[in-house]
């Protein structure tokens, strides 16, 4: 009886006109808006624009689709796949997850505003003029990442990495960065740097940083 009266609710919540796009195959522009997604292996498909607002989606795979302008915003991500997608212009703005793959993903021009997404994987990531205002992406790596012209204003960068990664003109105005590393990176022409984040960084011989700024005594992971 339980069993009956779960699929009815089921049943009745897919058919109200929020829920209903839930039940349509990816294509673009199709709306996901506060469904739950998992364990899809969507390899190479085209959703350009698709809108996954408020969504669920766990241990889903992406890898090397078109999802260019797609919105995420507010929708929870746990281990899920974007290596190789093209998410220029996309949305993740107050999206938040961990363990998320964007390896050598497009985020050209993306919004990635109050985004918490700790511990993701963004190497060799395309980042050129990305919005990462007040981003938290602890522990995350951005080694051999472009994040020419990112903001990274007001971020929560500790402990990530940003080894070869290339930042001219990448914005760290008050970003937090305890213990991020930046061995061997060129932070010459990085902006918004102050000598107390420097303190508190890891580098090593080969780190340039900005006119004005030097090397502490120690680099905090020494």
């Amino acid at each position: 009886m339980k069993r009956i009266v779960f699929a009815i609710a089921v049943s009745t919540l897919l058919s109200t006109p929020s829920y209903a796009g839930c039940r349509s195959s990816y294509d673009n522009g199709v709306d996901w808006s506060g469904c739950f997604k998992e364990r899809l292996m969507l390899v190479g498909v085209d959703m350009k624009k698709a809108v996954i607002k408020k969504a669920f989606l766990a241990g889903t795979s992406f890898r090397d689709s078109n999802l260019e302008g797609a919105v995420f915003i507010e929708s929870e991500l746990m281990r899920v796949s974007f290596s190789g997608t093209n998410l220029k212009n996309s949305v993740f703005e107050r999206a938040y997850g961990s363990r998320i793959n964007f390896k050598k993903a497009d985020l050209s021009k993306a919004s990635l505003f109050k985004a918490e997404l700790q511990r993701s994987n963004f190497s060799g990531a395309n980042l050129n003029n990305a919005n990462m205002l007040k981003g938290d992406f602890f522990r995350s790596n951005f080694s051999g990442a472009n994040l020419n012209s990112a903001n990274l204003v007001r971020s929560n960068i500790s402990r990530a990495i940003f080894t070869g990664a290339v930042l001219k003109g990448t914005d760290f105005k008050n970003s937090y960065m305890y213990k991020t590393k930046f061995e061997g990176a060129d932070l010459s022409k990085a902006v918004g740097l102050v000598q107390h984040q420097v303190d508190t960084i890891c580098g090593d011989d080969k780190t340039q940083l900005p006119a004005g700024l030097k090397k502490p005594a120690n680099w905090k992971c020494e």
